[in-house]
């Protein structure tokens, strides 16, 4: 915890100065902790380093997803030992490098925030303002301490909160279990909501960052989470009816167009670019994804390809199949150039997620829609973390917990008529797993950790996987419900804590 909390001011301080192309930061020097906190302009440059991790490979590019690669959705595309420990729930992936910063990442975030709560109130600067940037202070450390807590806090142990006055130079122990954190967690977003602005009242400048419905989205994940169904249904309605949101419904493909980054199913994302100053902005999740070598036009990297498990999962005729996923012979648009599909001599899977492919479609799609760079593949496409359809189904799988099968309809049926099938009547749990997979597949959302949290993950997982053949691609695994149902706790915090944050049992 030293590790995460220990930025004093000065260095906290001196990435808020560095210039990117997506929060449009001037650079003009590292400012100094005692000159710093003084005006609006610091302000601002506080709440643009909010967002600055954003754009770390391992915080939504890779890193994080070797946590959802551990579900049947998926397979990790190419040899990666530590990668391959990961979804087998080996502890020999300890110390590795593509999740051990997890932690200290959103910590840093947290710290961040913190910061802005303390010090943005004293400054004189229009109020309205001043409210919104507390409100996204408050917004970006609930939503971190909620993916800390989700992947490393459960009944025997949740997460450290660290407080806005906590000293950085002590550690912080872990809460006592993760309920304990999501009350907390619920009260940082209901702050957060009481001061942000509505997305439609932003300026176009200010897209991206928090806004009031985004918060009550989280809010009403969380007390899903926490199996606070009536809340889950509370904030899901808030939302709802906010009159703000709705589904794209020209087409499921449509809704990861670029051209509909901030359309009303948008309700948080990474927003990214393909080439701000040369360098690109956000996710390279679509590279990521991307088959290895791109058919030797671009620098895909082949990871996380679909099983024959997800592809089979859809009923007939569900127009998201073939949205979500390519398989051998599918036609596709490449490059300007229409393509049947082949995989990579060397891929796991026959298969690959077809979701974040459009900005590749277009002829000469570099830089206007693709980075140069292939070892940082960000587009013009948004990586969605909530959509306007998660929020009704979290609204469905709340209902029919609190009042049993058919509560949920209502709900299912505005996801099953754009995806094109039958409106159904008594859906029930299993219709709700079943929707809520072929939604969200490939997406932030976590397949895997919504088989933890359903108890579905031990059998689930005592499957094996396969290609679009049949072919066994990946053997079946050993989960463990009292251990696997959190990841390890990366070594490094514990060390630098001298142990008084502890490890997860059994890992």
């Amino acid at each position: 915890m030293k590790q995460n909390i220990k930025y004093i001011a000065i260095a906290a301080l001196a990435f808020l100065s560095s210039c990117t192309k997506q929060l449009d930061i001037i650079p003009e020097g590292a400012p100094s902790a005692k000159n710093f906190w003084k005006t609006k302009e610091d302000a601002v440059k506080a709440q643009n380093g909010l967002y600055e991790k954003y754009n770390d490979e391992n915080f939504y590019g890779r890193g994080m997803f070797w946590f959802i690669n551990a579900s049947d959705d998926m397979v990790t595309g190419r040899n990666k030992p530590e990668a391959d420990n990961i979804k087998n729930f080996n502890k020999t992936y300890l110390g590795g490098g593509y999740t051990e910063t997890q932690w200290s990442m959103r910590y840093a975030i947290i710290k961040r925030a913190n910061d802005m709560i303390k010090n943005i109130p004293a400054i004189p600067m229009d109020e309205q303002l001043k409210k919104s940037m507390i409100g996204d202070a408050y917004f970006n450390a609930g939503l971190v301490y909620f993916q800390l807590a989700a992947n490393y806090g459960n009944d025997k142990a949740g997460i450290p909160i660290v407080m806005p006055d906590s000293d950085p130079a002590i550690a912080v122990p872990r809460a006592k279990n993760v309920n304990e954190n999501y009350d907390f967690i619920i009260q940082l977003f209901l702050k957060a909501a009481d001061q942000l602005p509505f997305f439609s009242e932003m300026k176009p400048e200010d897209y991206g960052k928090a806004h009031k419905t985004a918060a009550w989205a989280y809010l009403s994940k969380v007390y899903l989470y926490k199996k606070d169904y009536a809340n889950a249904v509370k904030y899901a309605d808030m939302v709802i009816n906010s009159g703000k949101h709705e589904l794209v419904l020209t087409s499921f493909e449509d809704v990861f167009k670029a051209s509909n980054n901030w359309s009303k199913e948008y309700i948080w994302s990474v927003v990214c670019s393909p080439n701000g100053g040369g360098t690109g902005w956000g996710s390279k999740l679509p590279g990521v994804m991307l088959t290895n070598k791109g058919w030797t036009l671009y620098n895909g990297w082949g990871y996380y390809l679909p099983t024959k498990e997800l592809y089979d999962s859809y009923e007939t005729g569900d127009k998201r199949r073939e949205a979500t996923i390519l398989k051998p012979g599918d036609k596709f648009m490449f490059f300007g150039q229409e393509r049947s599909f082949t995989k990579d001599g060397g891929a796991t899977s026959d298969y690959q997620f077809k979701k974040y492919m459009e900005p590749f479609s277009y002829s000469n799609p570099i830089p206007t829609h693709v980075n140069p760079s292939g070892d940082n593949m960000t587009t013009d496409l948004n990586v969605p973390l909530m959509r306007f359809a998660e929020v009704l189904l979290i609204k469905a799988e709340a209902a029919i917990q609190l009042n049993g099968s058919g509560a949920g309809d209502t709900e299912l049926n505005k996801i099953r008529l754009r995806a094109g099938l039958t409106v159904k009547s008594g859906m029930t749990m299993a219709d709700l797993k079943r929707e809520r997979r072929n939604e969200l597949a490939g997406e932030w959302a976590d397949r895997h950790r919504d088989l933890v949290r359903w108890g579905d993950a031990k059998a689930t997982y005592a499957l094996p996987l396969h290609d679009s053949e049949g072919k066994e691609i990946w053997a079946s695994r050993a989960f463990d419900p009292q251990i696997h149902d959190v990841w390890a706790v990366p070594q490094r915090e514990i060390d630098n804590s001298a142990g008084v944050i502890t490890q997860n049992p059994g890992w």
